[in-house]
């Protein structure tokens, strides 16, 4: 299935994954401190300025548009962060480099199968699509609302290798 089409098809029938429901390694909500970043990861792996990789889209964007044109990615464990100043959210969790969540007390890590996330989510199994992704080939994905209200136009992407939970994703629309 396409994305737009996973995207049509899934517009009113999707189940929620509000970050007020996630903890990041069983600690961290979506957004925290950079000192909280360091202190539960140390030093990150990498770093980009988002202005480098020119993301159509910025996390802590202002209401006006602008980026703070020191803010970055921070890689670690393969997953990804955005970082403005001192604070920092959560923009993609690599399972495979050792994350994992906790969501409503449920722990999903790599270990994590479709079947599993199907007892979560079961619409948005039942919608299932296969999306390529950069660097990772083709892989089975589910869309999940950001929030109960639809207020947010973004959406939280899961995706799965080989039967089992491999990255998490925050989207919003550019």
């Amino acid at each position: 299935m396409s994305e737009s089409k996973l995207h049509a098809d899934n517009r009113d029938s999707v189940e929620v994954m509000d970050e007020k429901d996630i903890l990041l390694n069983g600690k961290l909500k979506r957004y925290f401190s950079l000192i909280d970043f360091k202190a539960n990861f140390g030093e990150p792996d990498s770093s980009k300025l988002l202005s480098d990789v020119e993301p159509c889209t910025s996390i802590f964007e202002e209401a006006d548009g602008s980026v703070n044109p020191q803010a970055k990615y921070l890689y670690k464990n393969g997953s990804r962060f955005e970082n403005s100043g001192n604070k920092v959210a959560i923009d993609e969790i690599n399972f495979d480099g050792g994350d994992h969540i906790l969501y409503k007390g449920h722990l999903l890590n790599k270990s994590t199968t479709i079947s599993d996330i199907k007892g979560l989510f079961p619409n948005a199994i039942k919608h299932i699509g296969e999306m390529d992704v950069f660097g990772e080939g083709k892989l089975q994905v589910i869309q999940l609302r950001e929030d109960y209200n639809n207020v947010s136009d973004g959406h939280v992407k899961i995706f799965f290798k080989n039967g089992k939970l491999h990255l998490l994703h925050w989207w919003f629309p550019c």
